[in-house]
């Protein structure tokens, strides 16, 4: 497997060719929200927190993206989702690798780049497209670097690799 600098590199441009612009922060690999916000301030958007799901019975998959500072009830998730409650659980670290070429600490919606076949649904803080943010943030492959881009290429993005967005209010 390629290594993660090679696969941010993929990614970058692949963003280019899609003409969206980014900024990004270097920093210390980090593993939690906690860890990561003394490196982004002064940062203007939302700071985002991703969850790479399973449904246990169905077994699909689901990275979903939200504003930091939001709480995610999976039970109240998996009700809206429709797959029942107590149904959704953390994928393990396995699949991660496989669909989205990321472990722990790395999944983010800019990952979904990936997943060629479509396999994981993106479920998206609807805060993150309409809350009026200047940028969002997620890490870029990595979790030693965070990368902004409007709401609005977000969903450009997202679009362009088949993961049209689920819109969730958390």
């Amino acid at each position: 497997m390629a290594d993660q600098s090679e696969l941010r590199a993929e990614l970058q441009k692949h963003l280019d060719g899609l003409d969206i612009e980014t900024t990004c922060v270097e920093h210390p690999a980090v593993f939690t929200v906690e860890e990561m916000m003394p490196h982004l301030e002064g940062l203007s958007g939302a700071v985002t927190k991703n969850l790479f799901l399973k449904d246990k019975k169905k077994k699909g998959l689901y990275l979903v993206s939200a504003r930091h500072d939001r709480q995610v009830n999976l039970n109240e998730l998996a009700k809206k989702l429709g797959v029942g409650s107590g149904n959704l659980r953390f994928a393990d670290e396995a699949a991660m690798l496989e669909k989205l070429k990321v472990g722990q600490g790395c999944a983010t919606a800019l990952a979904l780049f990936w997943d060629k076949e479509q396999s994981v649904k993106c479920v998206l803080d609807s805060d993150l497209v309409s809350g009026g943010h200047d940028r969002v943030y997620f890490h870029p492959m990595t979790n030693s670097a965070t990368m902004g881009l409007t709401p609005q290429d977000l969903l450009r993005f997202l679009k362009d690799t088949g993961h049209d967005p689920i819109l969730q209010d958390f």
